[in-house]
């Protein structure tokens, strides 16, 4: 294009200064390390000089080497992206600042590690986060959506979990005793899916729980209200389940080889299990 607008100076019609300087009507400066790199083959921009607008200025000039030296000079000023969990006074400034009848979205963000135990969690959309290793102790996670979240080696114990959303999501390992998972309105948390081997859930209330074709291989749900819990389809293989209550519980194909079920508070009738 450069090239072009000297070539043909009649057709392109280029203005002059009283000194003979050919003027164009371009950004100043943004040209001038264009003009300079066609001087002396370095490119050298000044401080405070956007490199994207450099760059514009060379894919318009059609200078294809400067345009390569551009697109890595942008490329290596760009900061590395920051996988870093965030931190709970991080996270309490962000609520803060939330509106209460704002809708909070944690959609895929990394709080491994963190401490958000008795934190006011309600509503707030985790869907696919990190929450891997987390203290969510006595936490209020009413209605909130987990799904499909990494809940893996994290401490529940206490939490309101009234209504939660936990579908697929990823707890195994976890600990979530003496938690609540029983709405007195009727809203049943919904666990359908999850992966909880291994997890401790003694002295929970489970009311109506939906806990379809979950994977309880392993966990501990001694002393469980589990009361019209469903249950179908759920990998229940050595989970130990003294003392619950399954009263009304649909166990219908679900896996109970090698599962305890001592000091049962209702009896466990044939046409609950079928398997």
């Amino acid at each position: 294009m450069l090239a072009h607008m000297f070539k043909d100076k009649g057709v392109w019609g280029n203005k002059q200064d009283h000194r003979g300087a050919f003027l164009i009507d371009r950004s100043p400066e943004y040209f001038e390390p264009i003009l300079n790199y066609l001087r002396h083959g370095q490119l050298i921009v000044n401080d405070g000089i956007n490199l994207l607008g450099v760059l514009e200025e060379a894919r318009f000039f059609g200078i294809d080497s400067l345009i390569e030296h551009l697109e890595v000079a942008i490329k290596n000023s760009q900061p590395p992206e920051d996988h870093s969990p965030i931190s709970r006074k991080e996270f309490v400034r962000f609520l803060l600042a939330t509106p209460t009848k704002s809708e909070l979205r944690c959609q895929g963000l990394n709080f491994s590690g963190a401490d958000l135990s008795r934190l006011d969690l309600r509503y707030i959309n985790f869907k696919m986060a990190n929450l891997s290793r987390c203290n969510l102790a006595h936490a209020n996670l009413c209605c909130a959506n987990l799904e499909r979240a990494d809940l893996s080696g994290s401490v529940l114990d206490c939490a309101n979990l009234q209504g939660v959303k936990m579908l697929c999501s990823n707890a195994e390992g976890a600990s979530l005793k003496l938690c609540n998972f029983e709405d007195p309105s009727g809203l049943k948390a919904n666990l359908e899916g999850a992966n909880l081997k291994g997890v401790d859930m003694e002295g929970s209330q489970m009311t109506g729980i939906n806990l379809r074709v979950a994977t309880l291989k392993n966990a501990k749900l001694k002393n469980c209200n589990l009361r019209g819990a469903t249950l179908a389809g759920t990998d229940l293989e050595n989970c130990d389940l003294s003392g619950c209550d399954l009263q009304e519980a649909n166990l219908r194909g679900s896996n109970v080889k090698g599962a305890i079920f001592e000091e049962m508070l209702t009896p466990l009738h044939m046409s609950q299990s079928v398997r």
